[in-house]
């Protein structure tokens, strides 16, 4: 059976020259950065030098403003609750979009405790979010606007450099999570206007456990974990040696050959949206046509149930992603319910007739052969699903029959 995996969304697999420039600071170079007088400490200090070089070099920042976390997540935190807390006396107001991941979208629940206002800006049917729009929304008591590169879940690719234009016409602090775009599309921190960038290793083929929020020189920010003053005094405890090797060599690598991987996903994507649209019904691509992540195809189907699709996929061989989720009931965290994910409702899909959508995000090592096999499988699987069908059965029977 084949073992296709097309969630490079969720993580990527590592690049064995990744895992090759990792080993040594498990074994033979094994140091504390902060044990800087002997040789250890010292080859710990270079080691993570030289990856702080690799990665400001991948998204066009200076050394200087990488700031290393434990990945994307605390990043995100760290962006949002220490640009807000570090503000000082300028404000309580933040904005950002819907369609932002939930490290972000939750990170503003503490803050909500404690007074802060936020101004939440709509996306179009795309996932766009309008830069006219963001700009309606600040205030002169806005401290700090956070909109994503791109949406892992739809690939929709936002304005960024508009966005970031109209924070620094309007001296607000501007925040993108870059997570699902860096190491795979082009991202120039300056040219973004970007002040705070939230970056993560495993996405583009390093490892997980290990992200870096990159600080423009100047910011602000009120560190979020209590204790030494590693990391420029952004984020204490003793840095990940091994993690961040990794993440520097992934970041070269994806510095020198980003572009080829671009192409080569571009082709797998086209040829899988085309596929997929002329071999099914009832069919709804999500995301922006053209301004989205390479190799990226995001869909629903009415009548057939994301998860479902999702686990006959599975049986087939073919790991994919949905936009559906069990999420645990706010009043009672003991029962699940099945509901569209913030994304899909933000978009308009409706809840009703779909509580998921499926997305394909292919990786360097995809094939133009792994394609085709889940073109062969997919329709039969929807046709399998639409049969199991209750709603789909009264849909039929309401259709004229014989002319």
């Amino acid at each position: 059976m084949a073992h296709i995996f097309f969630d490079h969304i969720s993580t990527t697999p590592l690049d064995p020259r990744v895992l090759a420039a990792m080993m040594p600071y498990f074994t033979e170079r094994y140091g504390n950065p902060s044990s800087h007088i002997h040789d250890q400490g010292q080859a710990a200090v270079k080691a993570v030098d030289a990856a702080r070089a690799d990665v400001a070099a991948l998204v066009r920042a200076k050394p200087q403003e990488i700031v290393f976390t434990s990945g994307a997540t605390e990043a995100n935190n760290l962006a949002i609750k220490g640009a807000a807390e570090g503000s000082g006396k300028k404000g309580k107001h933040l904005v950002v979009s819907e369609v932002e991941h939930f490290s972000v979208l939750n990170a503003l629940r503490p803050l909500r405790n404690r007074g802060y206002e936020v101004t939440t800006v709509r996306a179009d049917s795309d996932g766009k979010v309008d830069p006219s729009d963001v700009r309606r929304a600040i205030r002169p008591d806005t401290v700090l606007v956070s909109v994503m590169h791109a949406n892992a879940e739809i690939g929709t690719v936002e304005p960024i450099e508009e966005i970031g234009r109209i924070a620094r016409e309007r001296e607000v602090l501007f925040h993108t999570d870059a997570t699902a775009s860096a190491g795979h599309i082009p991202l120039d921190v300056r040219a973004a206007g970007a002040d705070l960038v939230t970056l993560s290793a495993h996405h583009f083929y390093g490892p997980k456990g290990t992200g870096a929020l990159v600080v423009r020189e100047g910011v602000s920010l009120e560190s979020q974990i209590d204790g030494g003053f590693q990391e420029m005094g952004f984020r204490a405890g003793t840095e990940n040696v091994p993690g961040i090797a990794g993440m520097g060599q992934a970041a070269r690598i994806a510095s020198e050959e980003m572009g080829q991987w671009a192409a080569h996903l571009g082709r797998l994507g086209n040829r899988l949206r085309d596929g997929i649209a002329s071999s099914i019904g009832h069919l709804h691509f999500t995301g922006h046509p053209t301004d989205r992540l390479p190799g990226h195809v995001s869909f629903w189907v009415e009548f057939a149930e994301g998860e479902s699709l999702l686990l006959f996929l599975n049986v087939r061989g073919v790991m994919a992603a949905s936009g559906s989720a069990c999420s645990s009931n706010l009043k009672g965290r003991d029962e699940e319910d099945l509901v569209a994910s913030h994304v899909l409702r933000a978009i308009g899909v409706p809840s009703d007739i779909c509580t998921g959508s499926i997305t394909f995000s292919m990786g360097k090592g995809n094939t133009e052969q792994e394609v085709d096999h889940v073109l062969s499988v997919l329709p039969d699987i929807v046709r399998r699903l639409w049969e199991m069908s209750p709603t789909y059965l009264d849909y039929q029977k309401k259709i004229p029959q014989g002319g």
